[in-house]
């Protein structure tokens, strides 16, 4: 019997936590480098230091949060860019897509392939906007839409398989 003894089940359930920790830690990695770019490495800025205080809440590491707010002065932090995408997912809810990249156009492709793959398409820039309110936080929906439970559940999985990619920091909806 492979496979049943205890520590290959702690090393399959620690692995899996590892990497959930790691894909959080590099957005909020690269949220940092950006915000102590925009700030130039002062981390008593306010931005910088709401960033750094949600990558303390994720128990992310003082040396990697050190690393992070390093390197966004440095001339390394000159191409990471920050853009926002937006669609209307199923039953008409909207989704607003906030990405940070090197490289616009190659995640642009990924963004819209990834839509594409689960039937929507990019909307054109102000189109989804107009249901959300732009606070300290991120967005906040001014309207919302309710959706039936099929729709809800294609949602949540579209919702799932954006914020899993690399590049994509927050994802937004208006749904109920």
């Amino acid at each position: 019997m492979g496979g049943h003894n205890k520590w290959s089940q702690i090393k399959r359930q620690k692995g899996a936590n590892d990497s959930a920790k790691a894909q959080v830690w590099g957005k909020l990695s690269r949220r940092i480098t950006v915000e102590s770019k925009k700030a130039g490495g002062d981390v008593n800025a306010a931005n910088v230091r709401a960033v750094v205080e949600r990558a303390r809440k994720e128990n992310m590491p003082k040396d990697a949060i050190d690393r992070a707010v390093a390197k966004g002065v440095s001339s390394e932090a000159g191409s990471l860019e920050s853009i926002t995408y937006e669609t209307y997912g199923p039953g008409g809810a909207a989704i607003l897509i906030e990405a940070l990249t090197d490289s616009r156009n190659r995640t642009a492709q990924e963004i819209k392939h990834l839509l594409s793959e689960n039937g929507l398409a990019l909307a054109s820039p102000g189109s989804a906007t107009w249901a959300f309110e732009k606070t300290h936080d991120g967005y906040e929906p001014k309207t919302t839409v309710k959706l039936s439970d099929v729709d809800h559940t294609k949602l949540m999985e579209i919702l799932e398989k954006i914020d899993a990619h690399d590049d994509v920091e927050e994802v937004y909806t208006n749904a109920e």
